[in-house]
């Protein structure tokens, strides 16, 4: 599989995040950049170029958008999902995240352990829906998948 060697997320007209949101984006950014696979398949007969690949993610028309380069700047893909499959995890993954923030301050270990699983339970269904939403586009390993909701996730907090 390729990677993906640079991302930029198109945030320049979204409110500021909070301190927590900023977090759970550097370090998808980081984890991201650190480890993962990313391929575009064939399509339509045409060849795809190899990666590594720059992604831009961005929300534009309501709509999530992939804008693939090689690492020189030659278009290699692009996609637009819809959101609307992301709209209720992202919207119970910001809930789940709450509480957790919540309970990290003041709740027992075991509460915030199992505040935690259930975060990684839709975590995992965020990045379960990604996966089937890019088939035939790209493929992205779990890890991958995960770190790139995410940032989706990201995106929506000001969309």
């Amino acid at each position: 599989m390729s990677t993906i060697a640079r991302i930029e997320l198109d945030d320049a007209n979204l409110p500021p995040p909070t301190p927590e949101i900023e977090q759970e984006r550097r370090v998808a950014m980081f984890d991201l950049m650190e480890d993962n696979s990313f391929t575009l398949p064939a399509r339509n007969g045409r060849d795809v170029p190899e990666g590594p690949y720059a992604l831009g993610l961005s929300i534009r028309d309501k709509r999530l958008v992939f804008d693939i380069t090689t690492e020189g700047g030659d278009p290699a893909a692009e996609f637009h999902l819809s959101l609307a499959p992301f709209r209720q995890v992202v919207k119970d993954y910001f809930q789940i995240c709450k509480s957790y923030f919540d309970a990290v301050k003041s709740a027992a270990p075991s509460q915030i352990e199992t505040i935690d699983m259930a975060r990684r339970g839709i975590h995992n269904e965020g990045a379960r829906i990604l996966q089937e939403r890019l088939e035939g586009k790209a493929e992205v390993d779990t890890d991958t998948a995960r770190r790139l909701f995410t940032l989706i996730c990201v995106l929506h907090f000001g969309g």
